[in-house]
């Protein structure tokens, strides 16, 4: 565009704004139109800045949601710690408690001990107690629980502070045993191999007909001197009947799955 041009576009809209000015009404519908033009404008920028207003108010809330949720669940985490540790200690009052009960009830003279170790692979065969020859325990002797017989000790540590049980369900050892209630006498045993829930033993040379049915209660008969007589070993759950003799499976009264106290008898008075 020519300058001349320029100067006389920019006197004409001098001169247009100074002629629409000159009344007071007319500024107030230039200002109507004005703002009537940005109105829709103006409305959409503040629900625009209400809107990012409640999202970041909601934003600075999921955080906090977030930091107590992480909080709670730290303290879940610290109770359920805390719970176990009372279950250990009540279940370990209640096996005392038991303890002392069998040793005040019982006849015998016993060692009070506890089940420290166990192996895995021999789960059902041995275990290791917290008591040995220093507290007068020898090889040979049975032990007991409050809920029948356990073992017999196998083998005392170097130390003199522990020894090792052999258990009632490893097939070495054998307990001349009675069926409660009928004549028949056999040789109860644990059986070779591992097991997936709870061990069962057998009971063997029993009479071809076997007067022996499942629910009866097997005892010790005490013969052998290592056991102790009428010491409860389980209960009958089967019986199989052979043409020379007959075997029953035995459910053991004791739970070899959880041993905790045990008994190792020193002497019997009967």
């Amino acid at each position: 565009m020519k300058p001349l041009n320029l100067i006389a576009l920019l006197l004409f809209l001098a001169g247009a704004v100074w002629a629409l000015t000159r009344s007071d009404r007319s500024v107030r519908e230039i200002q109507t139109a004005y703002f009537s033009a940005i109105s829709p404008f103006l409305k959409s920028g503040s629900k625009l800045e209400t809107r990012a207003h409640a999202f970041l108010k909601e934003t600075r809330h999921s955080k906090e949601l977030e930091t107590e949720l992480e909080a709670t669940k730290q303290q879940l985490g610290r109770l359920r710690i805390i719970e176990s540790r009372f279950r250990a200690l009540e279940h370990e009052n209640r096996q005392l408690r038991q303890a002392l009960d069998f040793k005040k009830a019982t006849q015998f003279d016993v060692v009070a001990a506890r089940v420290i170790r166990r192996n895995p692979t021999t789960w059902w065969q041995t275990v290791e107690i917290d008591a040995g020859s220093n507290r007068g325990i020898g090889t040979q002797l049975s032990v007991l629980s409050n809920d029948g017989l356990v073992g017999k000790i196998d083998r005392l540590d170097a130390s003199g502070e522990r020894s090792t049980v052999l258990l009632l369900t490893d097939e070495k050892c054998q307990v001349s045993a009675r069926v409660e209630g009928s004549p028949e006498v056999g040789i109860l045993s644990g059986q070779r191999g591992g097991f997936d829930g709870t061990p069962v033993l057998r009971l063997k040379f029993l009479s071809p007909n076997a007067a022996a049915r499942p629910g009866q209660r097997v005892f010790s008969t005490g013969r052998g001197g290592v056991f102790q007589a009428n010491v409860l070993l389980g209960t009958i759950d089967s019986v199989e009947q052979g043409a020379l003799d007959s075997e029953a499976l035995v459910r053991p009264s004791v739970n070899f799955a959880n041993l905790g106290a045990v008994f190792v008898v020193l002497s019997s008075d009967s």
